[in-house]
Formats: C-alpha cells, structure tokens, sequence
C-alpha cells in the first residue's frame, strides 16, 4: 500500500513517566482511544501517535522542567509514523504534514486548540509541491499554518489575517478563499508570513520539528483556555483530568474537486431520527466546517459529485454504531475521493432526541433497556416537550438552518454580556452572532436560543449549544449586525438589541416578536420508558 492510500497502519502512545497505565480512555483522551479503535476495526483511518493525558498535568506543574522529555519523546514518535507512512517530516522530496489536536477523556467540542498543516516550511513547500503535483493545496496549506500557528501558539489577533484574506477576494473578485488560484494563494502565504514576523516578532519557524512542539504545547496549554474551563464548570467535569495531544498524518480535503472536509452524524442530533445527518464542504479543510466561520454549502452535492463516498457514508454509520452501541459524531476527510475518518465520539444531542434514540436503538437490539435507562438517567424526561408556532403562515423576518428543534422567544443580545445581564434580570436572550463560535460558552448557556448569520449546523458551537438544549438556527444569510448601533436588520428590517424575537428551528424562521405555541410531549416514546423501568421493579 503507499503512502497515499495509507501505509502501514501505526497508533502508539507516547508516555510521560514509568509506571503510568497504556491504552485506556483516561490516558490517551476519547478522541485518540477512539482512533485506536477504529483503527483496529479496520476502518479508514490516518496513522497517528498520541501524547498522554498525563503530559498535561506535568506541563502544568513544570513547564521548563518538561520540555525536554516532550521534544525526546516526540522525537522518537515522529520517527515511528515517517516510518510507517513512508514519508519525512517537512522532507523536501515526500514531506509528512501532520495535525496536532486536543483529546480530553470527556468530548469537550471546540474548546481546546488545534494546528494543521504542521511541518510545512519553505523547503517543505518545495516537496509538497513535488508530491502532489498541486501548487493550490501547497499554497492554501501553507497560509492556514502560518495564521492557525500565529494564533494558536502565540495568540496573536486572527483579525489582521482575516483582513488579508478579505483583500485578497477583492482582489481576485471571489466570494470565499475556495475560489482563490494558486497565484492568490502564494501571494496569500507571502503576506501571511509578513504578518505572522510583525505580530510575533519573529519570523515563522523553518524548523518542523520546533513548529510541532510548539503546537503541542500550546494545545496542552489550551486545557486552561477561559472557554475550556467555562465549559467544565457548566458540565461539571473534573479540572484534573488534563487533555492528550494526538499528532496524525495529515489528509488534505482542500486538494481540489473530488476533495473536501465533513461532519456526520449517525442519527439526527435534533429529532433521534435513523438517518445520517452530515454537513460537507468541497476542496475545504475540517477547520471550515466546524469553526462557524463559514457557510456549509455542499452537502447536496456530495452524492452527486461522489457517490461512491457518499455510499461509503452510509455504510459507515451503520459499521460505527455497531462498533460503538451509541449514536456517533464523526468528522471524515476526502482526498482525491478516498475517505478518511478523523475521529469519533459518542453524539451530543437534544434531550428529545435522546429519548427517541434510545427507545428505537432498543427495539433495534443495538443496546439492552438497562443501558438506554442509565443513558437516559441525567434526563428530566418528564420535561421534555417540542414546542411549535401555532400559526405556521406567519410572516418570517428571515430564514436560516436549523441546528435544533423547537421554538425560543427572547431578547436580542449581541453578546455574552448582554445575555448574561438579561439573564440576571429574569429576561430570556436570544444570542445573536456573525459566527457560531465556542468563544461564546458563557453566553450560549445564558441564553433560550443562538442566531448565526455564517456557520453550519455541525460547527463546534451548533453542536454544544444543541446538547445544552438551546434552540439554534445558523447560517441566517439576511442577518445584518452592527455593533456599534447594537442593531441587527433582516433586509429593510431593524431590531434594537433588546426587542423580542423567536427562533422557530422547527420551520428554520426568525419570527417577531412572540407567536401562540402549541406543545407536544412524546408520549409514545415515554410509555416504552415507562415499561423498562416497571420491568426493572418485577425483576
């Protein structure tokens, strides 16, 4: 097998001390434990090795006193994957790329650091561009790293890039970078670079092995990030459980047409409804999907465009709810048409769509009612409701993607203080935002419901904000935000922050002001509860 198609496969802890345990969830984090499971599953996954959950800790204590342990032992685990993959870490013939990821035991979606790209240098872009034969996906790879390293490992503004980014559509006259030639793109990198030295003062690192410890720390470091840690309070998870680091060989969704990056789930997260539930986008990275930054568009296409992946899709649900007994959240990667597996996780969902999940995985035989009840056991299921706008002909200000299901009235905030101070004076908010964004923690828990002009359904903060069971709706195209007026207009219409508006995420409309709602309770999927339980108390 070549590199290309895969190599020979590799998954190998990293260990901090003598004496710690190997392979289990709390040492290698949920995503890499995962990984390691699908890979022995013999599903299509990129080799990798992970930095333990105990790295974190130690980093903690000793920031100086750890460095050299973490370069000796990423090192020698670099070694093993060029060995695997057959290809040398920003070689200049065939250069490994790899991704540098969080992985906590618990998912914590969105709200530790990634890096991709990592190991591209301007010797490197030399091979890459000898390897793929595709100076777009060099040059685009190579700006990602430049302003993902700039504001991830020194936490410089991502303002200044996106400003460069925004000059450099202008120039060429396209709507998004995916339509940038490469010619825009290397331009792209050169002032990337320039900004990267002005911010940073220093320019970007040549060395590959420097950027790859750099970017492992600073993903440890994001275990303390504000949203990181406003995430554990909300949900009660323990501050000391630290977060692995998993490095992967890169795969490029951005490496043209038959390319492109998505986020599936295996049931619908909203309503529990059996079928696969994706959000794609061509020639992308996995960045473009789940930052909320951008509009998801392509998911239509993708059985057109490929359907074989798009079979594959199917099938793969289908091959991880068995190997897991759980609906799962997966992120996947298409290069060239052949479809990686990113990672896995068990899916956040709506409470009403856990119940239905769990009754009808019950009658499926995937799991036993004891299981359901126990999955079950953290849900108010005597709360559960649906609610809908009684009158659905009412005129809507806008429409937008649904992320969720039901109805949230509330006051506009255009912010987490603005929520949070609605909140305080018992008013419910509705969050209203550019982008669906994790930097946003604090206000989606404030707030009844989340508005987004850009993002799509399966962005990081769509996904956290529907499991916390807020209504959402994303990607609103009309949605005009000023922040200085704090205003937002839906074409001629303008609302002051303040004023009352509904999210209806059953029809996908913002309405005005608060409409008659009609509750439905899913009774049926209770009484099937209710049987469980009284067979618990005979038995």
């Amino acid at each position: 097998m070549s590199p290309a198609d895969g190599g020979r496969p590799v998954f190998g802890i990293a260990i901090a001390k003598a004496g710690a345990a190997t392979g289990g969830l709390g040492q290698m984090g949920s995503k890499a434990f995962n990984l390691q499971r699908m890979a022995a599953a013999g599903l299509p996954v990129p080799q990798a090795f992970v930095l333990g959950t105990e790295w974190c800790e130690l980093h903690r204590a000793d920031p100086g006193g750890t460095r050299q342990a973490l370069h000796e032992a990423l090192v020698e685990w670099t070694r093993r994957l060029e060995q695997a993959c057959g290809l040398s870490f920003g070689g200049e013939r065939k250069p490994l790329l790899v991704s540098v990821r969080s992985g906590a035991p618990v998912s914590m979606p969105g709200m530790m650091d990634t890096v991709l790209n990592v190991g591209l240098s301007d010797r490197a872009v030399r091979g890459l561009l000898r390897l793929t034969g595709n100076p777009r996906l060099v040059w685009d790879s190579y700006r990602r790293l430049v302003q993902q390293y700039a504001r991830v490992v020194h936490g410089a503004d991502g303002a200044v890039f996106e400003e460069l980014v925004a000059a450099a559509l202008a120039r060429a006259g396209v709507a998004s970078e995916r339509e940038l030639d490469f010619e825009s793109l290397a331009a792209l990198s050169a002032e990337s670079l320039e900004a990267f030295a002005d911010l940073t003062g220093a320019p970007f690192p040549q060395d590959p092995r420097e950027q790859l410890e750099a970017a492992a720390v600073a993903v440890l470091e994001s275990w303390r990030s504000v949203r990181a840690v406003e995430y554990r309070r909300l949900h009660g998870i323990d501050d000391a459980m630290g977060t692995a680091v998993t490095v992967q060989r890169m795969v490029f969704g951005n490496a043209g047409g038959t390319s492109g990056s998505g986020v599936g789930f295996t049931r619908d997260p909203a309503t529990g409804e059996n079928r696969l539930y994706l959000d794609f986008l061509f020639n992308a990275q996995g960045e473009d999907v789940v930052s909320g930054r951008h509009a998801v568009t392509d998911t239509a296409r993708l059985p057109l465009a490929l359907p074989e992946v798009a079979q594959r899709l199917e099938e793969l649900r289908h091959a991880l709810e068995s190997a897991f007994g759980d609906a799962q959240e997966f992120e996947f990667t298409v290069q060239d048409g052949r479809l990686y597996l990113l990672q896995t996780r068990t899916a956040k969902r709506t409470p009403w769509a856990a119940l239905r999940i769990a009754v009808e995985q019950v009658r499926e035989g995937i799991v036993a009612p004891e299981t359901a009840l126990a999955r079950l056991a953290g849900i108010d299921l005597e709360s559960i409701e649906r609610r809908r706008v009684a009158d659905e002909g009412d005129a809507a200000l806008a429409r937008a993607v649904p992320a969720s299901i039901g109805l949230a009235v509330g006051a506009i905030a255009l912010d987490t203080k603005a929520c949070e101070r609605l909140a305080a004076r018992g008013r419910p908010a509705i969050l209203v935002r550019a982008d669906t964004s994790t930097e946003d923690i604090a206000g989606i828990a404030a707030a009844v419901g989340v508005l987004t002009a850009r993002g799509g359904r399966t962005s990081h903060a769509a996904v956290v904000a529907r499991q916390m069971g807020k209504v959402c709706l994303v990607g609103c195209a009309a949605l005009r935000i000023d922040g200085k007026a704090r205003t937002i207009a839906f074409g001629g219409t303008t609302r002051r922050e303040g004023e009352t508006i509904c999210l209806d995420a059953e029809n996908g409309r913002v309405l005005d002001g608060e409409p008659q709602v009609v509750v439905e309770r899913p009774e049926g999927l209770l009484s099937e509860v209710a049987k469980w339980r009284a067979g618990q108390a005979v038995a």
